[in-house]
């Protein structure tokens, strides 16, 4: 018998020829972007931006329309970061079939999506059935514009930067109410009853975990908390270091937090709003294509936009985790990447081995558990600041 000729694997060449292209463009790039700032021609273009009416508008389309296409990006790399780590917990492979290593998945199903028909139950609400998504995706992009990811990395440095994503992540809850009772159906119609109440019961405790850190930092504006914690509550202890974070002083309401962020984006063991096992798909039973993607879009980015609170209410923002070389030479929206994500990675690992909670023990967790902690904690807080004279760092 004769063996078969061995040939080799496919793909090899044409992966290190791709590599070096990719490499040659960015070079190229760089080349050409070095060129342009030397050339003076940038900051020309900068002060433009600045100091007329009309630049200041472009200043601030460009910034939301980058920010929009690294959140995207970002949504695409959660779902693959996501698949891959439930694979790694179950013994899996997960995706790896797509592109390298499986990388190009997120993009295969975006196209699914895209190309099908979606279809609209004829008994449903047509107008406010095809707005809820949009609204959900709309509300969840809207609080990024106040989320600074590095020292002057911000669209809107607002005053009121934590009121602002307070009341936005307040808001998302409407896209699930409008999407439940405009299918005309049973169990989304129950989903969005569910997602009502849930959303309450938590947002009570996530405002008052907000109120011991403004306690802490003094001041309402994302910015100056971030630099507080470079303080920390006692500002001649351990100055610049992580041990300074508003996670060790307020440990109970960075847990607290944490979960109450699993609750509000109706995450695992929180996920009652779409259980699969009682409501099928939950609020998003009946949508279908680009409207079902909108949805859990807005679930991706909201679990981003939560990930990236805890990293400047709790985590020190875009501050290093000791004031030397070479933790210093690292740019701070490294550091605030490398936070929010392990943030992320926390957040999956919890769905990976957490089972759901029923429903009668969600509310109870809520009410009878976080919400007296909460109020004792602000107490306590408030009672260490005014008679140590502590906090207060943030202007």
């Amino acid at each position: 018998m004769t063996s078969l000729p061995q040939t080799a694997p496919k793909g090899g060449s044409g992966g290190l020829i791709a590599a070096l292209v990719g490499l040659v463009a960015l070079i190229v790039v760089v080349a050409l972007v070095y060129g342009f700032v030397s050339s003076g021609a940038w900051g020309a273009i900068v002060a433009w931006m600045h100091e007329t009416t009309l630049g200041t508008v472009v200043r601030y389309v460009i910034e939301s329309l980058i920010l929009l296409v690294c959140v995207l990006l970002s949504s695409a790399v959660l779902i693959y970061g996501e698949r891959k780590i439930w694979a790694s917990v179950h013994l899996r492979r997960g995706p790896n079939v797509v592109g390298p290593w499986g990388t190009l998945q997120p993009f295969a199903d975006l196209l699914k999506f895209v190309l099908k028909e979606p279809i609209i139950p004829a008994a449903a609400n047509k107008g406010v059935f095809v707005l809820a998504p949009f609204v959900g995706a709309l509300l969840a992009f809207a609080g990024w514009v106040v989320i600074p990811v590095s020292d002057g990395w911000v669209i809107a440095d607002i005053n009121v930067g934590i009121l602002f994503m307070f009341a936005v992540s307040s808001l998302s809850v409407y896209s699930i109410i409008m999407a439940g009772w405009a299918s005309n159906s049973k169990y989304p119609f129950m989903s969005a009853l569910r997602a009502a109440a849930q959303m309450v019961s938590y947002e009570v405790s996530i405002g008052f975990v907000i109120v011991t850190v403004l306690l802490c930092a003094g001041s309402l504006n994302l910015s100056d908390i971030v630099r507080a914690q470079n303080y920390g509550l006692f500002g001649h202890f351990f100055t610049g270091t992580f041990l300074n974070w508003y996670w060790l002083p307020l440990f109970p309401m960075f847990v607290i937090f944490f979960v109450s962020a699993l609750a509000e984006m109706n995450r695992p063991p929180f996920d009652l709003v779409e259980a699969e096992s009682e409501l099928v798909a939950g609020f998003a039973v009946e949508y279908s294509a680009s409207m079902y993607m909108l949805q859990f879009l807005a679930e991706l980015i909201a679990m981003l936009t939560m990930a990236s609170m805890t990293t400047v209410l709790f985590l020190g923002g875009w501050l290093p985790p000791l004031p030397f070389a070479p933790f210093t030479w690292v740019p701070g929206v490294v550091w605030f990447l490398i936070k929010a994500w392990s943030v992320i990675f926390m957040f999956s690992m919890v769905k990976a081995f957490v089972p759901r909670y029923r429903y009668d023990q969600l509310m109870r967790l809520g009410w009878k558990v976080f919400l007296p902690i909460s109020l004792i904690m602000v107490v306590v807080v408030a009672g260490v600041i005014e008679f140590a004279g502590a906090g207060g760092h943030g202007g």
